[in-house]
């Protein structure tokens, strides 16, 4: 294990440090650290071995790419180490055009979903039935089905799943940022007196904080920037006691559904989402592989559910964790 002055040398220098500053709170891949940075992928690979050989990044593989982020279980004195390394790091003139970078890094990846999304509403059915098969939103919302609930269907796109949990909650509320997708949602949706469409970003929902006993993201963690963001923000409007349930890709290295489908991420494992569940403030984690529609072309999907404690930790990594096969 790395020792404290090992960590002091891996910090020492300026240029790591700015590193693990930006990947403190965003997953990159080796290609926008050089854009936030400005450097060379040569110079940027260097200082990432470096990095990784005294455990202060983790990465993981997203297809044919590698995304890095910052090992969030610390031990106590080289996160103390961290912490004040960060405060200085963080003003200077360097990181904070680091970080306007950072924003237009994510912009991008924003922009590659809006643009498919713009031209595709009106095929947008059809295409994915074809990757992920007809019955995949029916048996994703299986567990919501309560009559009581408030539930928010979080990236409705054209409101296929609103539809079907209408009938059977008290109230569905169906947000997206997509104006083509919206306006093809309220046109399915005109039958249902319990079904409210709002225009809104899932990194900041229109909805008031504890408003939802249950969420669903069905297939648009994939398309967001900042996944772990936006599982915090659907925490914010949980209530007490409410479940999040997230229905998306497994992992798989269709690099074409990237020019496809404007994809931003190549699906999700079981520690993705546990670890951005568990730093949102979420427990009792189940993460399953769903079973593969004979007809669907595209990868394997999965259900995975959490839920909000009843008594609110005063801290998110306090939540409980429990995974379930």
């Amino acid at each position: 294990m790395p020792t404290i002055f090992d960590h002091l040398t891996a910090l020492s220098d300026a240029t790591r440090s700015r590193l693990l500053l930006v990947l403190d709170r965003h997953e990159l891949t080796v290609s926008e650290l050089c854009t936030v940075l400005q450097l060379p992928q040569s110079t940027v690979s260097r200082h990432l071995k470096v990095l990784g050989d005294e455990a202060w990044v983790a990465s993981r593989a997203d297809g044919t790419s590698r995304r890095y982020r910052m090992v969030e279980q610390l031990e106590a004195h080289t996160k103390r180490l961290w912490h004040l390394v960060r405060d200085q790091v963080a003003s200077s003139a360097a990181a904070q055009q680091d970080a306007q970078r950072l924003q237009t890094v994510l912009a991008n990846r924003r922009t590659a979903s809006q643009e498919f999304f713009s031209t595709s509403a009106g095929q947008w059915d059809r295409l994915r039935a074809e990757l992920f098969g007809n019955r995949a939103d029916i048996i994703g919302v299986l567990g919501l089905l309560d009559e009581t609930w408030t539930v928010g269907d979080l990236g409705c796109g054209t409101g296929q799943v609103t539809e079907l949990l209408a009938p059977f909650v008290a109230q569905v509320i169906a947000v997206d940022d997509s104006t083509a997708m919206l306006n093809a949602a309220r046109k399915r949706l005109q039958p249902y007196d319990n079904v409210t469409v709002r225009n809104g970003d899932l990194a900041a929902l229109p909805l008031e904080d504890q408003s939802l006993d249950a969420a669903l993201l069905f297939l648009v963690l994939h398309y967001s920037a900042d996944p772990a963001g936006v599982i915090a923000e659907v925490t914010r409007v949980l209530k007490p006691d409410g479940r999040l349930l997230v229905v998306d890709i497994m992992p798989h290295d269709n690099d074409d559904l990237k020019q496809l489908m404007g994809h931003v991420w190549q699906g999700f494992s079981h520690d993705d989402v546990s670890r951005w569940t568990r730093l949102a403030g979420l427990g009792a984690v189940r993460y399953h592989p769903l079973p593969a529609d004979p007809a669907a072309k595209g990868p394997t999907l999965f259900a995975a559910s959490a839920r909000r404690p009843a008594i609110l930790a005063s801290h998110p990594s306090d939540a409980p964790l429990i995974h379930t096969a």
